[in-house]
């Protein structure tokens, strides 16, 4: 009974601090005069509510975390985040959104996924344009690893919080002595990227709010824009370099950019294994686009096939899914290329989604290493990461999440083709959501609002199975989990 009183406790202080993400929109609405503070007055009244009424009645309650307790304190809050974060969609007069597309579109920005229901979202207010990038920016680093920055009463329990919470493959690895450091100096450079992202779209031709907005959604790897033309809005290639370059840093790993900016040296860039493999893959892409779509046709010069095929590799690759051109009518090699590229995503301990680039390297090293066993039974051969050899867990759990992730790709596609879709829409959707992408090919290529119900509430599922890499969703169904 004592850690349930716990875990409630905290669900209902992390739903408490959520509550406040309410007060920008409203200054927004301030701001500009576009009178639709009220859905998010209605909200930050009702998440602050629950959230009291969670914590009041344990708030005397003195219990360390363990292990489980953090996996299911992280389920229970993003399953509450994502229907928490819905409330104003849902109250709003303008879009008016059903229960199932409030949530999806609420799942989508908090997941990062930028998969949107709304058509004509030029013509939404400011305050709500606000709220949907800023639930992006607060999703890319995670809320949880904020509420274990500045809420140091979690005590103990922040480092199971932070294990469950972060992606990527090796979560034990501290940037500082003390979990709280270690989560605010991940926040410190998110904050840092975020300002200077924001500032270089100003510099490109971007207004004060687009400049701003647009930061929180390319630092965050999310995707969502003020337009329906996404970036193609905009129409200029100095907005899009400029998104290029921080989607590229934001994909990877955060301790990286950390280690650079404590030791003033990038040598840890260059040194780092799975750093060289995102740049290779970024990179061979890139070129291959380039090269297919100029010798296709598709652009008449080489700079604009270069323009175009550079800043969609970037986007589609570290899984952000900014466009600015219908790239899913591009000849039909190309758009599958990028949505295969999406499955390796961004680096682990980045805000992109996909298995993770070194989960890839993993397994292509654990793959080679089976042929040479093939070829030599008794050779003893090591995979080694960046010269050192990888702990045979840390192989082994790697090897245990792709396959949890191939089986349950398979179920999702499979759902939702029973729901009507054709074969190439599922694949892509769940690609997408799974992934944390957005825009996928078929009749999800622009948007999502047109799929039945049951199909948005799987995707909605997948999305969060994404951002929490599935095992951290599907450990707490395990009757293993459930035992003392």
């Amino acid at each position: 009974m004592t850690r349930i009183s716990a875990i409630q406790k905290i669900v209902g202080l992390l739903l408490a601090l959520f509550s406040a993400t309410m007060l920008p929109p409203i200054a927004v609405s301030r701001i500009y005069g576009d009178e639709s503070a009220a859905p998010f007055v209605i909200a930050f009244l009702l998440i602050l509510s629950a959230g009291l009424a969670l914590w009041i009645p344990v708030r005397k309650v003195r219990r360390e975390l363990r292990l489980r307790d953090g996996f299911l304190v992280v389920v229970m809050f993003w399953v509450a985040l994502g229907a928490s974060g819905s409330v104003p969609l849902l109250l709003a007069e303008h879009p008016e959104l059903a229960l199932v597309d409030a949530v999806f579109e609420s799942v989508s920005g908090l997941t990062t996924t930028g998969a949107t229901v709304i058509v004509g979202i030029d013509g939404l207010p400011p305050s709500l344009l606000f709220y949907r990038q800023q639930l992006q920016w607060l999703g890319g680093m995670g809320i949880i690893v904020l509420a274990v920055a500045i809420l140091p009463m979690l005590g103990v329990g922040g480092m199971q919080l932070y294990r469950a919470e972060t992606p990527g493959p090796i979560k034990d690895a501290k940037l500082t002595p003390r979990i709280t450091e270690t989560a605010k100096a991940l926040w410190y450079i998110y904050l840092a990227l975020t300002a200077a992202c924001a500032l270089a779209y100003w510099l490109a031709g971007m207004s004060e709010f687009d400049a701003l907005v647009h930061s929180f959604s390319t630092v965050a790897i999310g995707g969502f824009s003020t337009h329906d033309a996404s970036l193609g809005y905009f129409d200029s290639p100095a907005v899009e370099a400029t998104a290029v370059v921080f989607m590229a840093i934001s994909g990877m790993n955060f301790a990286l950019h950390f280690t650079a900016w404590r030791s003033r040296s990038v040598r840890g860039y260059v040194n780092d294994t799975e750093f060289k493999a995102y740049v290779s893959l970024l990179a061979t892409v890139a070129v291959a686009t380039t090269a297919y779509l100029y010798l296709s046709g598709a652009f008449p010069t080489l700079p604009s096939a270069l323009r175009y095929g550079v800043f969609q590799t970037v986007s589609i690759s570290t899984t952000t899914g900014f466009t600015t051109t219908g790239y899913q009518d591009w000849p039909s090699f190309l758009p599958v290329l990028l949505l295969f590229a999406s499955f390796a995503g961004g680096c682990a301990g980045s805000t992109g989604g996909g298995l993770k680039v070194i989960r890839v390297v993993l397994l292509i090293k654990q793959g080679m290493r089976e042929i040479i066993r093939l070829i030599h039974p008794s050779a003893q051969v090591p995979i080694k990461v960046g010269g050192a050899s990888a702990p045979h867990r840390v192989v082994d759990a790697v090897w245990g999440f792709f396959a949890i992730y191939v089986a349950t790709f398979a179920i999702i596609m499979l759902a939702l083709m029973a729901s009507g879709l054709d074969q190439v829409s599922a694949f892509s959707a769940t690609a997408a959501c799974i992934n944390n992408l957005g825009p996928g090919l078929g009749a999800v290529s622009s948007h999502y609002g047109e799929i039945e119900a049951s199909a948005k509430w799987i995707l909605s599922i997948a999305m969060l199975l994404g951002r929490l890499e599935i095992f951290t969703l599907l450990v707490i169904l395990t009757p293993a989990f459930w035992r003392s």
